[in-house]
């Protein structure tokens, strides 16, 4: 197992590791917008020897290396962006921009894959094609930075036969690592329903149509679709986060309006979903005499890790941390557009831990564990040395 990179091979970049953190921390852009961040890391990966292609789906950027003479090749992807979030950790590097922080450890996600990256362009110990994804836009479900570097040619331009991810777990101690195999992380769709009836006066409701009262039945009646719809076995969720209507007692509203989000964990659920979502609606309505308005916003679909390569990626945690540091991930109701590249190739999204004391993600506490960085490099090392050995 020497023969592949270990945690004390990087003993050495730690410092170096978290200056490049701290920078990016301090320095945080929001989807769309990372102009400088992607920047930087071009400038690195060129100052190091990779090949740099630059504006992929927008500010993406990717960095290739070939060694060796294998025909294989591996892609591995950090994401780049941040959140519109004001900081309130109080560390010397806090965001230096007004409400934009990194919430969800997007600038940990970058420094560990370029640790990797440097060490890889040093020892170049693997024979085959190293292809670097550093995303835009994760944070996007309108315009994902997945699928903007999915249609702008990535896997056409940098094949690859496999894709690899990580993201950080808060909860987990540092130098933990959670892997699964099969569905992982949900698919995450929104649906804005509009009810339009007839307004009219508070005390003469037999000549109006409530849209309110209409709502009202649609709110319950939706949460009979998990309960009474959906296989027990399977985890899914419906949740109504918004309702709107009305602007005065004395007045019956012409319209009400609802906001719900939808979370499953397989496409057959995620269709179901929505279709009794839809037959509840028009039915409920038709008997209000009401009509509706759905519209639909399908999000990111489920991270779905192909068995092979998070076989291969858990065998290469165990052997980097030890099998005792190594868990099974437990189904996270959140969504990651790392599932976009899963519909595409096959690959494993894998987590990090934290810490037990870390402030969850979005919280404007939050922050990257330094801790981390030296695994998380020394990971993506170790599982391209193995990939492309």
């Amino acid at each position: 197992m020497s023969d592949f990179a270990t945690l004390s091979d990087f003993d050495a970049a730690k410092s170096e590791l978290t200056t490049i953190r701290h920078h990016l921390h301090a320095h945080p852009e929001l989807s769309g917008q990372e102009q400088n961040t992607a920047a930087f890391v071009a400038e690195k990966l060129e100052e190091w020897g990779y090949e740099v292609t630059r504006n992929i789906g927008g500010h993406g950027v990717v960095g290739r290396l070939r060694a060796g003479e294998g025909n294989r090749s591996i892609a591995i992807r950090a994401d780049m962006d941040a959140l519109p979030i004001q900081e309130n950790t109080g560390h010397s590097y806090a965001s230096q921009t007004p409400g934009v922080m990194h919430a969800c450890g997007h600038d940990g996600h970058t420094t560990m894959l370029l640790g990797a990256a440097q060490y890889l362009a040093r020892t170049k110990n693997f024979s085959g094609t190293l292809n670097l994804v550093f995303q835009p836009a994760e944070e996007s479900i309108e315009a994902s930075g997945a699928r903007a570097m999915i249609a702008d040619g990535l896997f056409e331009r940098f094949p690859c036969d496999a894709i690899f991810g990580m993201h950080n777990h808060p909860g987990v101690a540092a130098g933990t690592i959670l892997t699964r195999s099969g569905p992982m992380m949900a698919a995450a769709d929104s649906v804005t329903i509009t009810v339009n009836g007839k307004g009219g006066h508070a005390s003469r409701p037999h000549l109006c149509i409530d849209p309110i009262v209409c709502v009202s039945a649609i709110v319950m009646a939706l949460q009979t679709i998990v309960s009474r719809s959906i296989d027990s076995n399977e985890p899914a969720v419906v949740t109504v986060g918004t309702i709107h209507g009305g602007t005065a007692s004395n007045v019956i509203a012409q319209e009400a309006s609802i906001s719900v989000s939808i979370r499953s964990f397989s496409a057959e659920v995620r269709a179901l979903l929505k279709s009794r979502l839809v037959t509840i609606v028009e039915t409920q309505c038709a008997s209000w005499g009401a009509t509706a308005t759905i519209d639909f916003e399908a999000g990111h679909p489920v991270v779905v890790n192909a068995a092979d390569e998070t076989e291969f990626a858990t065998s290469v945690c165990e052997e980097l941390v030890g099998k005792g540091n190594v868990g099974e991930c437990p189904l996270i109701p959140g969504s990651e557009d790392f599932a976009n590249y899963l519909d595409h190739k096959p690959g494993c999204f894998i987590r990090l831990g934290n810490g037990e004391e870390s402030a969850m993600l979005h919280n404007p506490g939050y922050d990257f564990n330094d801790e981390s960085l030296t695994t998380g490099a020394a990971l993506w090392a170790r599982l391209t040395e193995r990939f492309l050995r």
